[in-house]
């Protein structure tokens, strides 16, 4: 749904706001109440709606509320004393005066939102993984990271923005790897070429032929692998923050586990709790442009992706990755994507991959975000490049919304 108002756009479908033709970033929540008060333009909406819409019902302070307030009234060119567009009225709540219009949703939009249908497909092996589709038109393979749930991830309004952009005008896939969400455990024997049996039994169970994967992190390993063994399969490969080579491969690499502060993390037992130090600290260092909330967002998906001792188990595997000697035999257009700050999997290892690949493009953006979240203000550039780099490579025609 589009909604226009003062000079103002605002798309709830891909999450983006414009005022006067130029995208202005949001925070989800600036985002969320926006939506809030202009789907009930005219009504008076009370801080008890406000914080069940935007807040999910959590305790927060009126300095919470008015925060986001005055960011929104930034955000539309308004303020508190004109309050052209965004009204305060006194002890009942705030209302959105200015004239909005809307725009009918898509039907793929509203496919997303009646949901996702999600299944199961053994793999070679026979380990149960947990597969989901929704959307209509030509398809994309989403393979995402270990810390993963189909549901709970699909809710999130961290991640809900991602798939709602891909799946406007698209079948988007999606699936739990092995050891994560509603898939069946990871074994410590797994290997890297169990990953890709899982997901070329994915790719069967979902009736795709041939196909693009949007790989992010370690999955790209994954899919790498998956274009030197199946090239027929793939269309085209996009690569966000992904890498060849797992952290213990690369050079100056620790053999100390102590070093590393995600063993610190699993031995605190702190694993999915918000309120414990080191997990806090370990989702600000992946996620460090994310708000407190966004961080804390990302530890309660965090706590339904799996065990601390899945978690473990799929760490050892990821970080022990190498696929340098695939990255020639990918035949597949690609585009490889990567935050200049990312202070996990540095740039680098995206400009290896990009290198090793024939012919792929390499696209280097503002971010210190391990991965992709609707509040960076890398979030456009990156779904733009790689809306654009799907409809170039595949031949498909992208709507624009």
């Amino acid at each position: 749904m589009r909604y226009f108002f003062a000079n103002c756009e605002l798309n709830t479908a891909s999450r983006t706001f414009l005022r006067d033709g130029e995208t202005i970033p949001l925070e989800p929540q600036v985002f969320d109440l926006l939506h809030l008060l202009a789907e009930r333009a005219g009504q008076v909406v009370s801080k008890d709606e406000l914080i069940d819409a935007v807040w999910n019902g959590r305790i927060v302070s009126d300095a919470t509320i008015s925060a986001r307030i005055n960011a929104a009234r930034t955000a539309v060119g308004d303020n508190g004393k004109d309050q052209r567009v965004i009204r305060t009225v006194s002890r009942r709540g705030f209302e959105m005066v200015s004239d909005v219009s809307g725009e009918t949703k898509s039907k793929a939009s509203l496919t997303s939102e009646r949901g996702q249908a999600v299944r199961y497909t053994p793999s070679k092996d026979g380990t149960n993984i947990a597969w989901s589709s929704v959307g209509e038109g030509p398809p994309i393979l989403y393979a995402w990271h270990h810390i993963s749930h189909l549901e709970k991830d699909w809710r999130s309004k961290l991640l809900r923005p991602i798939f709602d952009a891909l799946s406007e005008n698209h079948r988007l896939v999606r699936y739990d790897i092995r050891g994560s969400g509603l898939s069946d455990p990871i074994n410590p024997k797994d290997t890297l070429d169990n990953h890709v049996d899982d997901m070329l039994a994915v790719a069967d169970a979902a009736g795709l032929d041939r196909f693009p994967v949007v790989s992010v992190l370690q999955s790209a390993a994954t899919a790498i692998r998956f274009c030197s063994l199946h090239p027929e399969r793939v269309s085209s490969l996009v690569i966000q923050n992904g890498y060849a080579r797992g952290r213990a491969t690369r050079e100056g690499a620790s053999d100390t586990a102590e070093s590393d502060p995600f063993i610190t993390l699993l031995k605190s037992g702190g694993w999915g709790d918000p309120d414990n130090g080191f997990m806090r600290a370990w989702a600000t260092m992946v996620l460090p442009m994310a708000s407190f909330e966004e961080t804390t967002d990302l530890i309660h998906l965090i706590s339904h992706a799996g065990s601390g001792e899945n978690a473990l188990l799929q760490r050892q595997l990821i970080d022990r990755l190498n696929v340098l000697e695939d990255l020639e035999r990918v035949q597949t257009p690609t585009l490889v994507i990567h935050s200049r700050m990312c202070p996990i999997h540095p740039a680098t290892e995206g400009r290896k991959v990009a290198a090793g690949i024939p012919g792929a493009e390499f696209l280097e953006v503002d971010s210190s975000n391990t991965f992709l979240v609707a509040s960076d203000p890398a979030f456009q550039e990156i779904m733009a490049h790689t809306l654009e780099f799907l409809g170039r490579t595949d031949g498909q025609k992208i709507l624009q919304s």
